[in-house]
C-alpha cells in the first residue's frame, strides 16, 4: 500500500488529476447506472400495469356507454304501447326496422312480444322463417322485475348468433301490460369494438361467471377446454376469474404460465372486465435495456478516459481562448452578471463576461430608444398626412359653388375645411375627446356631402356618457373614409352608422356601412396588409386600417385594436376597442 502511495505522490499534477477524475467519475457512473437500471425495471413494470388499468377502465366505460344506448332504445320503444294494438302490425314492423337501421348501437335484433304471443321483429321475414325459441323465456324474464329493464345471460340465438337480451315490459296509460320489448345484443360486434382497446388477452365476465366476449382459439395465454368449439375456458380458470379481486392479481394461465390479471369494478349489470398480461412481457424490453446500459457504460468509460486526459493536460488553454473571444463579442443574448471571486483565468473570464453584458445593455438601450423615436416620427407623419388632391378637389368644389352664387354653402364648406385642417394639424396632444373626434368627423362628412350629394349619409349612435373620454386623434375618420370609398361609393350612396358603447370594461366603437362588403378572406387579411391604404384623390389622409390598428396597439397594448366583419353584398362593420381614458388620466400618464 505504501508503494502505491509513493508511486501516486511521484506523479505529475496533470496525471494525478487525470487518475482522480477518472476513478471518481467512473465509480459514480457505475453506482448511478445500477440504481437507474433497478428503478427502470420497477418503473417499466408499474407503468405497464397502470396503462393496463387505464385501458381496462376506459374499455369498461365504453361497454357501459354501448349498453346505455341499448337501454335508451328500449325505453323509447316502451313508450309506444300503441304498437301492440291490433291493426298496427305494419306500423310496428316499420318502427322496429327504423330503430335498427338508424341506431348505431350494438343491438342486432329488436322484438315486440304481445301478451297473446304475437311477435314483431325488425327483420320480420327472417323471424317468420327461423323463429326464436328463446322469446317465451325472455318474456317471463321481463315480467320478473316489473317496470324495470332485465338482462339475460349469454345464449345462442338463431336470429342474432352469440348474444344476450335486454327485456322491458310495456304498459298502457292504465298500467296494463301490453307486451314486452326485447333487444338482442350483437356480442360479436361488441367484441370487435373493444378488442383493439386491450393490447393482450381479456375476458368479459357476467355476475354468474359466464364469458360474454367471443374467445379466440389462437390465444396462447388462456386455458381452453379441449375439442370444444366455440372455445370455452376451463372451469377452474373461470372460477378463478370470478373470485379475483378488483385491481391487479396473479393468476396461472395456459401451461401454468404466470399471468398478471387486471380486473375492473363491476358495472351496474354485475359484469367485470379482466385483462391478462404475461409476466415475460415485462422483461422483454428490460433485456434490451440491460444491453443498452452495458453498451452505454463501455462507451462512457472510453469517453471518460479520453475526456479526463484532455482536461488534465490542457485545462487552462481553452479558457484563455474563450476569454479572448468574449472580449470581441458585442451582440449576444442578455443574461445575469456573474460575481468575480477569483483572480486566475476563471476570474478574467468572469470579468470579461460582465464587461460584455454592460456593452450589450448600452447597445440595446440605444437601439430601443432609436426604435421608439422612429415609431413616434411615423405616427406624427401619419397624423398630419393630408392628401393634396383632397384639398384641390375641395377648393374646386368651393369655387364651383361660388360661381353658382351658393354663398351659404360656400361659407359652410370653407368653415368645415378650416376646422378640419385645424383639427388635423393640432399638435398639442395625440388625444382628443370622443366628442371632438366626432366633430371632426362631422366636418369631414359635410364636405363629402357637399361634393357628392346627400345620398352619402351617416348616423351617430354614441352613448352620451362616453363623449368626454379620450381617444387617439384620427381614429374614426380613416374608418369612415374607408367605408365611404370602399363600401357605399361603388353603390353611389348608402348609410354609415357610428355606434359607441361601454362593454366589458372597455369602450367599443362600431363603424358600419351597408355597402358592397368584402369577402371573408379579405376581411381576415385587412389588418395585416395595406388594405384600404392606396393613394386616391378622394382621400383626406393616407392613414388606413392597418395604421389605425397599429397606433392603437402601440399606445394601449395587444388587447385593443380593430376587429373586422363583413359579408359580400351586405356591408362591413369595424369594431374599435379602446380603454376607458379620461382627460385626467391623460395628464397623469395613466393608460387603462
Amino acid at each position: 500500500m505504501s508503494k502505491l502511495v509513493n508511486w501516486y505522490s511521484s506523479l505529475g499534477l496533470a496525471t494525478k488529476q487525470f487518475i482522480y477524475l477518472f476513478i471518481v467519475t467512473l465509480l459514480l457512473v457505475m453506482v448511478l447506472a445500477y440504481r437507474n437500471l433497478s428503478e427502470a425495471e420497477s418503473l417499466l413494470k408499474n407503468q405497464v400495469i397502470r396503462d393496463a388499468e387505464l385501458l381496462v377502465g376506459r374499455t369498461n366505460q365504453y361497454i357501459d356507454a354501448s349498453l346505455d344506448n341499448v337501454e335508451n332504445m328500449l325505453l323509447l320503444l316502451s313508450t309506444r304501447y300503441d304498437l301492440f294494438e291490433e291493426g298496427n302490425e305494419a306500423i310496428a314492423d316499420d318502427t322496429l326496422r327504423k330503430f335498427a337501421d338508424n341506431n348505431n348501437s350494438i343491438a342486432k335484433t329488436l322484438y315486440l312480444v304481445r301478451t297473446d304471443g304475437k311477435v314483431y321483429a325488425n327483420s320480420q321475414v327472417n323471424y317468420d322463417i327461423i323463429g326464436n325459441p328463446k322469446l317465451p323465456e325472455l318474456y317471463e324474464l321481463a315480467l320478473q322485475n316489473y317496470g324495470a329493464i332485465n338482462v339475460s345471460e349469454p345464449y345462442s340465438s338463431p336470429m342474432s348468433g352469440h348474444t344476450l337480451a335486454y327485456v322491458l315490459p310495456v304498459t298502457d296509460l292504465h298500467r296494463q301490460v301490453k307486451g314486452v320489448v326485447v333487444a338482442e345484443v350483437n356480442l360479436d360486434l361488441l367484441t370487435e369494438r373493444i378488442a383493439p382497446m386491450i393490447y393482450q388477452s381479456y375476458a368479459l365476465v357476467t355476475k354468474d361467471g359466464n364469458i360474454i366476449n367471443r374467445l379466440d382459439s389462437r390465444d396462447k395465454m388462456l386455458p381452453f377446454q379441449a375439442a370444444v368449439y366455440p372455445p370455452v375456458l376451463e372451469d377452474s380458470f373461470r372460477e378463478q376469474l370470478v373470485s379475483l379481486k378488483v385491481g391487479v392479481s396473479q393468476i396461472e394461465g395456459n401451461g401454468l404460465k404466470p399471468l398478471v390479471a387486471v380486473k375492473s369494478t363491476k358495472n351496474r349489470l354485475g359484469w367485470s372486465l379482466a385483462a391478462f398480461i404475461e409476466e415475460d412481457y415485462f422483461y422483454q424490453d428490460l433485456q434490451q435495456l440491460n444491453y443498452n446500459y452495458r453498451t452505454a457504460s463501455i462507451v462512457w468509460m472510453i469517453i471518460l478516459l479520453i475526456s479526463a486526459y484532455l482536461m488534465s493536460r490542457s485545462f487552462t488553454k481553452p479558457i484563455r481562448r474563450f476569454v479572448e473571444k468574449m472580449d470581441r463579442l458585442n451582440d449576444v443574448q442578455i443574461v445575469a452578471k456573474l460575481p468575480v471571486t477569483r483572480k486566475d483565468e476563471i476570474g478574467r473570464l468572469t470579468q470579461s463576461y460582465n464587461d460584455m453584458l454592460e456593452r450589450i445593455q448600452t447597445l440595446l438601450q440605444k437601439t430601443k430608444s432609436a426604435e421608439e423615436q422612429k415609431k413616434e416620427y411615423e405616427l406624427k407623419m401619419l397624423r398630419s398626412q393630408i392628401a393634396p388632391h383632397f384639398l384641390y378637389n375641395t377648393l374646386a368644389c368651393i369655387s364651383s359653388l361660388a360661381k353658382q352664387q351658393r354663398i351659404d354653402e360656400v361659407r359652410d364648406t370653407i368653415r368645415s375645411l378650416v376646422k378640419l385642417l385645424a383639427f388635423s394639424f393640432d399638435k398639442q396632444s395625440e388625444y382628443v375627446s370622443i366628442e371632438e373626434e366626432l366633430e371632426g368627423l362631422r366636418m369631414y362628412m359635410h364636405i363629402q356631402q357637399v361634393r357628392y350629394g346627400k345620398q352619402y349619409k351617416y348616423r351617430l349612435d354614441i352613448d352620451p356618457s362616453l363623449l368626454q373620454n379620450r381617444i387617439l386623434k384620427l381614429t374614426l375618420q380613416p374608418l369612415v373614409e374607408n367605408a365611404l370609398f370602399h363600401g357605399i361609393s361603388p353603390r353611389s350612396g348608402g348609410l354609415i352608422t357610428i355606434k359607441g358603447r361601454l362593454e366589458r370594461g372597455m369602450i367599443r366603437l362600431y363603424v358600419r356601412d351597408n355597402g358592397v362588403g368584402i369577402s371573408k378572406a379579405e376581411a381576415r387579411k385587412a389588418l395585416h396588409d395595406h388594405f384600404g391604404q392606396e393613394r386616391s384623390k378622394y382621400r383626406f389622409t393616407g392613414i388606413g386600417l392597418r395604421n389605425v390598428h397599429d397606433r392603437i396597439r402601440i399606445h394601449y397594448g395587444m388587447p385593443y385594436g380593430l376587429r373586422i366583419g363583413s359579408a359580400s353584398g351586405v356591408g362591413t362593420v369595424i369594431r374599435v376597442d379602446i380603454p376607458v381614458l379620461t382627460e385626467n388620466d391623460e395628464r397623469l400618464g395613466v393608460l387603462s
